[in-house]
Formats: C-alpha cells, sequence, structure tokens
C-alpha cells in the first residue's frame, strides 16, 4: 500500500453516510455526542450485573437529550439513529432503548382508540417499559402463544395468566435491574370463552418494593454479547383494569363488553398487536450497522498502528502495508457502506409508504434486515481476526461485536424464518427482473453497471426457478412444494436485497458534491458489486451473464480496485465518525 494517492476528504463521506437524508443532522448528531460522554466510555471488564445497572443508567442519561420521548417514539429514523450510535459503545443500552421507547411506548402511543393514558412515568424513567411476547414454547410461530388474559364481566377486568411453563414470556429484561418497570404483555384475548385472538395488555411488573403479586421473575443463565438482564416471566391470575388492553383497528371492547374488529383473521389481529415489530426490525439493523462499523474502525486503526516486521532485515511496517490484511478489510467496508445506503433506504421507503404499499414496505424492512445483520456478523468477525489476540479481550471493544450480531439475527423475527416468509410471497406477488442482454465479451468487468446487470441476471434465475420448482411439487402437498422450491425462493431474496443495497449506493454516489471523493466511491461500489458477482460467477457464467474471459478477469479487478482504495482505507473509515473519545479510551488502540 501507498500514500501517493491525494488525502480524501472524509467529512464529505460523513455527510453522505449520515447527514443527507430527511432526517437531517440532528437525528445523528445528538446521539454521536450523547455516547462521547464519559458515561458511555467503553467498560467490558466490569461484572455483569453492574453492566446491567450502567445500561439503564445510559438508558436515562440518553432520555435527558430529548425534547419529547413521546416524539421520538413515533419516529422511525430517530429509533434507527439512536440503535445506530448506542451500539458503538454499548449493544445493552440499544436493546433496553428500544425496547422502552419502540416496543412499549409506541405500542402504547399508537392505541388512538382508548382514553388517553398518562405516559408521564415512562417518558420520565421513573417506570421502564418491557416488551413480553416470546414464550417458551413459541419463538417464531408467536402467533399460536397460550398466555391469555380472560375478559371478567361482573368486575370489568381482565384476568393475565400463563398455564403451564411452556407459556412463561422467554427473555424479556424483567429483574429489578434499572428500576420498577412495566409491560405490555401479549397475550390471547378471551371473551364469554371465545379466542378473539392475541393482543397486548400493559402489565405493572414491579415498584421500588420488588416483583408484584401474581409476577414471577427467574433470571436466564448469561449469554453471549453485552449483557442484558434476561428473565423468564409467569403470570398467576394477575387482574388488570379495562384500560390496560391495547386497542386499535385489530380490536376494540366497547363499554358494554361487546367486542368489535376490523380484522377478521386472528392471525392478522396478533399482526397488528405487535405492528411495532417492523420498526424493531429497522432498529435491529440499525443497531448492527452502528456496531460493524466501529469495528471496522478500530480494525483499520489497528492495522495503522501496529508494526511488524518487514521484508528487509531491521524493518517495519504497519499490518495495513500488506494487501492481504488491507484488501479484505476493504471489501468489508465496502459491505459496510452498501448496508448503510440500504438502511437509510428501507428507512425512508417505511416512513413514506402509502395506504397500499405497506405489504411491501414491511417485506422490504424483513429482507434488508435479514442481508444487513447477517453481513454485519461476517464483518464483526473479521474485524476481530485482523486485529488478532488482543480483540479477543472485551476491554478492548472489539470482542462482543460479533455475539450483538447473532442477538439481531434472531431477535424480531429469525431471520431465515422472515426470508422464508418473504421467498414464498416474493415467489408469484414480486415482478420477475428483466431479462438483461446477454454478454458478450466485450463489456468492462470493472464496469458497475455491467456488475450490478449480472446480479439482475441472478434475481431472475431465482425467479424462474422458484417458480418452476414450486409448480413442480407435489399436489394437495403445500409443505412439500414449499419445500421444493424454498432454495431457490431464499437465492431470490438474497439477490433481490442486494440489487436493492447496489441501487441505494448508486443513488448516494451520485450525490457526492466532489470529483475526488465521487471517484472513490465509484472504485468502492464496484468493489461491493465485484464480491457478489464473484460469488455467483459459475451460475452467471451458465446464464450467459458473464463470459469465460470476463470470469477469470475477475481477480485482476480485484486486485487494481484494491490497489487504487487502498490509500483511502483510514479515510473510508474516519467517515463513519466514530467518537474519538471512544476510540481512544480502547487498550488495545493506545498500548504498545
Amino acid at each position: 500500500m501507498t500514500d501517493s494517492s491525494p488525502v480524501l476528504d472524509s467529512s464529505e463521506l460523513t455527510r453522505l453516510l449520515f447527514h443527507d437524508g430527511p432526517e437531517g443532522t440532528d437525528a445523528h448528531g445528538r446521539w454521536r455526542k450523547a455516547i462521547s460522554a464519559e458515561l458511555f466510555r467503553h467498560r467490558g471488564d466490569v461484572p455483569t450485573e453492574e453492566r446491567w445497572r450502567l445500561s439503564y443508567d445510559r438508558l436515562r442519561a440518553l432520555n435527558e437529550e430529548l425534547p419529547s420521548p413521546e416524539l421520538l417514539a413515533l419516529d422511525p429514523r430517530g429509533l434507527a439513529a439512536l440503535h445506530e450510535w448506542t451500539s458503538v459503545v454499548d449493544g445493552a443500552t440499544a436493546t433496553v432503548a428500544g425496547i422502552h421507547y419502540n416496543l412499549f411506548l409506541g405500542s402504547l402511543l399508537d392505541d388512538v382508540i382508548s382514553p388517553s393514558r398518562d405516559v408521564s412515568e415512562f417518558a420520565a424513567l421513573s417506570r421502564t417499559g418491557t416488551f413480553l411476547c416470546t414464550e417458551r414454547g413459541h419463538g417464531n410461530d408467536a402467533a399460536a402463544l397460550e398466555t391469555v388474559a380472560r375478559y371478567d364481566r361482573e368486575r370489568d377486568e381482565f384476568v393475565l395468566h400463563t398455564p403451564h411453563e411452556g407459556a412463561w414470556k422467554f427473555m424479556p429484561n424483567t429483574s429489578p435491574a434499572g428500576g420498577p418497570k412495566s409491560a405490555v404483555v401479549a397475550a390471547r384475548l378471551l371473551i364469554d370463552g371465545q379466542d378473539q385472538g392475541v393482543f397486548l395488555f400493559l402489565t405493572p411488573l414491579s415498584d421500588h418494593g420488588g416483583t408484584l403479586p401474581g409476577v414471577t421473575v427467574t433470571m436466564l443463565p448469561e449469554r453471549i454479547g453485552s449483557p442484558v438482564d434476561h428473565c423468564v416471566t409467569g403470570f398467576d391470575h394477575v387482574r388488570l383494569p379495562r384500560t390496560a388492553l391495547v386497542q386499535g383497528a385489530h380490536g376494540r371492547l366497547s363499554p358494554d363488553g361487546t367486542f368489535s374488529s376490523a380484522v377478521g383473521s386472528p392471525r392478522k389481529r396478533f399482526l397488528h398487536a405487535i405492528g411495532r415489530v417492523t420498526v424493531g426490525k429497522l432498529c435491529m439493523s440499525a443497531s448492527t450497522l452502528g456496531g460493524c462499523r466501529a469495528a471496522l474502525a478500530i480494525a483499520v486503526r489497528y492495522a495503522h498502528t501496529r508494526r511488524i516486521s518487514g521484508p528487509v532485515a531491521g524493518q517495519r511496517v504497519p499490518l495495513a502495508a500488506h494487501r492481504s490484511h488491507h484488501g479484505r478489510l476493504l471489501e468489508r467496508v465496502a459491505t459496510a457502506y452498501a448496508m448503510t445506503f440500504l438502511h437509510r433506504a428501507v428507512t425512508e421507503r417505511w416512513v413514506t409508504h402509502g395506504p397500499g404499499e405497506r405489504a411491501e414496505a414491511e417485506r422490504l424492512v424483513a429482507v434488508a434486515k435479514g442481508w444487513i445483520t447477517w453481513r454485519a456478523r461476517e464483518i464483526t468477525i473479521e474485524s476481530r481476526e485482523r486485529c488478532g489476540a488482543r480483540a479477543l479481550f472485551p476491554v478492548n471493544g472489539l470482542a462482543e461485536f460479533a455475539a450483538n450480531a447473532d442477538g439481531a439475527i434472531t431477535a424480531e423475527g429469525d431471520n431465515l424464518a422472515i426470508w422464508c416468509k418473504a421467498g414464498a410471497e416474493m415467489i408469484f406477488g414480486h415482478t420477475l427482473a428483466p431479462e438483461p442482454p446477454k454478454a458478450t465479451g466485450l463489456e468492462d468487468p470493472a464496469d458497475p453497471g455491467f456488475l450490478r446487470r449480472a446480479v439482475a441476471a441472478a434475481e431472475r434465475h431465482w425467479h424462474t426457478t422458484a417458480r418452476s420448482d414450486l409448480r413442480g411439487g407435489g399436489a394437495g402437498d403445500a409443505l412439500g412444494r414449499w419445500n421444493n422450491a424454498s432454495t431457490a425462493a431464499l437465492g431470490l431474496v438474497e439477490a433481490y436485497t442486494v440489487g436493492e443495497a447496489a441501487d441505494a449506493f448508486a443513488s448516494a454516489r451520485d450525490r457526492a458534491a466532489g470529483p475526488a471523493v465521487r471517484a472513490v466511491l465509484d472504485d468502492l461500489y464496484a468493489l461491493f458489486l465485484l464480491g457478489q458477482v464473484d460469488a455467483r460467477s459459475g451460475l452467471l457464467l451458465a446464464e450467459g451473464a458473464l463470459t469465460a474471459d470476463q470470469v477469470r478477469s475477475l481477480p485482476r479487478v480485484l486486485r487494481d480496485l484494491t490497489a487504487r482504495l487502498a490509500p483511502h482505507l483510514a479515510a473510508l473509515t474516519d467517515a463513519f465518525d466514530v467518537p474519538e473519545e471512544h476510540l481512544s479510551s480502547l487498550p488495545m488502540l493506545t498500548a504498545p
């Protein structure tokens, strides 16, 4: 790697990454400033229970930055930005913040049918909110959960009950850490013995004296990643007032005890009740985005400061001088830019979708969550490996990122499950990509336009294959037909999502103000696409989207792109704007 290229202005890249959309500077600037405070310095070497308490102290500090916690709960852009920045320094703080503001407070505020609730204690964080949906016996099939809320007509109350241990709520943060807590609890509404589907119920869990009567909280074993006070929680005939029911178009209970719903299917009522999970998917994606960008910033700084023996006796060179080192980091940086631009585009699609566009917008949020969180795990693992043994120690700020990505991969819908749902919908509910022209051999394999067409060819292949495979399954065997088509359907989902990420990257590149930044982004965009095409080169050769000579040329193209981008590696990660207060607190980056 040489330093002959002009120094790249990272501030223009920072603008494109964080301040180039409707959320503006404030949404990201507020949280970046907040995590720069001393309270947020990395403390990976303190005991687990102290870290639980610290995450709630940090949550309260974040709350003090807000002119209105209620407005944040109603702002998907602001919620996503909160997750991006808090995850840089502490995944646990991101987790408890997302649960409180989005899943808990947001669910209450979305209820515009019930009489107005006083949420001041939740806005002030004198009580922390949590969300109880998943059960021991029901994870991705949460629509089948078994906790019940029976309506008692005589007392005009609900009786919340978990009938057995399989119905206990699994993994909510319901311990005494953080002080008094309330929850919205997903339970099956029973009226006169009739199951009306799953609804949310506002339920006090604890006060300053501990857990309330009828509520049982048992700590779970410590899990990997940033520690959160995860528990299993059960209810023994806990009585709740009528006002506990969180209502909406999916169902309401009139003063005379009559139930009505504009949504006929109990399953659809459940999806309406937990509608906040879609914004939760945006937040999970954002959380891993912040984590993987921070991991790259740490790894790249380490690569430039850690010196090793060079090829000449007595010479010492930085790790970053080796292409085997910086090349792998550059490929991950290109992916991180694509992930960030995709997340911006998907968030905007969700915020601005029209009444008839909700299903498609929800699906895009879901597939982006899968792709972003899976890629984030790959990036954090690569970053950790490039820093060697020191990065294994939590005190150095890298060890938890991969496990935090693991948590996001499972949270708000397991990635594979939500991709299977999306794939099944897309087989006949998504427009077939136009057939691209066959490669002639005259195309430049470094041309992003050519590489983007190749990705479209892969999407079309998997789409047509999934349709064929579904039709080829056994008649009358729905599961067998899906099993026959599932591999191709998942290939379709991935290729489609990669294409969306590429288009978002291209759009951001086109908004670059300076020619130097634009040229670097051109190369970075090509590097991202090249990795996607190379991984599919056999299929693309068979489909005629690449010629044999073009496939053979891909390593050379990769080498040339890497050589041009190598001098800009530090600037590309400086643009991630990770606070210096955080980086300088990590022993690995300051000790010899």
